[in-house]
């Protein structure tokens, strides 16, 4: 009798416990546990720790909290300006309600990756390209608050929506290179005459102030021609002002008797002029009847 009450004893703990077993459940930090007894949402949602439930009757499931990184599939549009871009983004996203997660969608991981989608397509269609390479924050906040509004009911919560890459076909590339060379090229013309002005202004008050001291100009030269001469070029160019050589010509030559004219010279030069007749030039007249 008493070996028949132990084999029962033993029966019933080995069988609680297996019963204990099969409804242990443990639900981990980052998730929530939605209690399904008899396919109805029962008690309120299940928090991390150790859970009881009842085998065979109900079902624990686990949702996820932690925030999930979805990649967009890159998406090809027309823009706003007639531009035929290529343009895919990154959703990240939690669950904020287990139940509406699990009850409302079906699936809400793909539920939000095809709204997404769907989502991107229309920002493409509306924006210019100018705005998708250069604006991306305006329409990141837009992607976002058009992917939120019905992920709101089923229990999701988008916290950031990034356009990673907008790729262009390679005509338009290339008209863009165009356009920046052009623009970069259009800035150095202006540096450079902005440069000539500045130039300019500085050589005209130079001018001004070398003409107000003479000597100024002689020291310039030799200045010039030390800098030349550093190069150690084999030929040397030295302006050299004409006046100064017409003075060291006419110092060269001999004395010339009184009313004569210098060789090489005209009367305007070395004399005062005299009276010629008309149509005669640069010969001396001389007394006696005139040619018949």
């Amino acid at each position: 009798m008493v070996q028949e009450l132990l084999v029962a004893v033993v029966a019933a703990l080995c069988f609680g416990a297996l019963y204990l077993a099969a409804g242990a459940r443990v639900v981990k930090q980052y998730e929530h546990g939605v209690l399904f007894r008899l396919g109805r949402v029962t008690g309120d949602v299940r928090t991390p720790g150790f859970n009881l439930v009842i085998p065979f009757v109900d079902r624990l499931y686990k949702v996820n909290l932690q925030i999930v990184t979805l990649p967009i599939p890159a998406q090809e549009g027309i823009t706003r300006d007639n531009v035929t871009v290529r343009v895919d983004a990154v959703v990240y996203f939690r669950v904020v309600d287990a139940v509406s997660a699990l009850v409302k969608v079906e699936d809400y991981k793909f539920a939000v990756s095809q709204m997404a989608q769907t989502s991107l397509r229309s920002i493409i269609g509306k924006s210019d390209l100018d705005d998708l390479l250069s604006n991306r924050e305006k329409l990141n906040q837009g992607l976002e608050l058009m992917i939120d509004s019905p992920a709101v009911g089923w229990g999701v919560q988008v916290d950031r929506v990034e356009i990673k890459d907008v790729s262009l076909p390679d005509t338009m590339k290339r008209s863009m290179a165009r356009q920046a060379e052009a623009d970069r090229e259009r800035r150095a013309r202006i540096i450079n005459a902005d440069a000539e002005l500045q130039a300019s202004k500085k050589l005209a008050e130079a001018a001004q102030q070398m003409a107000d001291t003479p000597s100024a100009l002689q020291l310039r030269l030799l200045q010039t021609i030390v800098a030349v001469a550093a190069e150690k070029n084999s030929t040397l160019v030295l302006p050299f002002p004409v006046e100064l050589l017409r003075f060291l010509e006419r110092a060269g030559r001999p004395p010339v008797p009184d009313g004569e004219t210098p060789a090489g010279e005209t009367p305007d030069e070395g004399m005062p002029a005299r009276d010629t007749p008309a149509g005669i030039t640069g010969s001396t007249v001389r007394g006696g009847p005139p040619p018949g």
